[in-house]
């Protein structure tokens, strides 16, 4: 059964850093993307970041390139994304999710369309405040 837990939130000052952790399992993740996710009270669910795990391309959203790193640890079958110069507007739940590409499309470019994604974890709070 496919699952993936998602952890590292918390309070942090602006400016400061967070790595968020998503732990997969039930799943050979070489033929996954995995993206991450956020969102605010009141607003829509938003694009950060996702990975193509087979080979490590990666993809940013505006609001977090340069300050955000995606990255994939294969012995423990986690994703993990580094935070860093954290910001009010960054204050969401933070999801991370899985798209299932297959053989044929296990090497393509990840998207950040959360329609594309099919399994989700359960959030975690990531809050940006002094």
């Amino acid at each position: 059964q496919l699952q993936l837990v998602e952890s590292g939130g918390g309070l942090v000052q602006p400016g400061g850093s967070l790595r968020l952790s998503c732990a997969a399992s039930g799943f050979n993740m070489d033929y996954y993307a995995i993206g991450w996710f956020r969102q605010a009270p009141g607003k829509e669910r938003e694009g950060v970041s996702c990975l193509t795990s087979s080979n490590g391309l990666s993809q940013y959203a505006n609001s977090v390139q340069g300050r955000f790193t995606i990255s994939r640890d294969k012995a423990s079958n986690t994703v993990y994304l580094v935070m860093n110069s954290l910001t009010p507007a960054d204050t969401a739940v933070y999801y991370c999710a899985a798209e299932g590409l297959g053989l044929q499309q296990m090497f393509r470019q990840c998207v950040l369309e959360s329609e594309q994604y099919w399994s989700w974890g359960q959030g975690t709070q990531v809050t940006v405040s002094s």
